[in-house]
């Protein structure tokens, strides 16, 4: 008796990596994943991606406060 297996798509396959996803994301869709603490950034990079998510998100967990609403 053969026996036959089914997976969904994308299972069983070659990973991407997450730069490979984040890189895909920005390209075909616009969306941005970075992390605040990237090396590849330069200090005002870093303040710029702390500003933006504090605006968008709110303060991090490790900020605490309210923010400056």
């Amino acid at each position: 008796m053969t026996m036959m297996r089914y997976a969904p798509a994308g299972y069983g396959g070659t990973r991407r990596s997450p730069e490979d996803v984040k890189r895909e994301g920005w390209q075909e869709h616009g969306l941005l994943a970075v992390s605040a603490d990237d090396p590849r950034l330069s200090w005002p990079e870093r303040e710029m991606v702390l500003q933006l998510g504090r605006k968008l998100y709110g303060p991090r967990a490790s900020e605490g406060g309210h923010g400056d609403d």
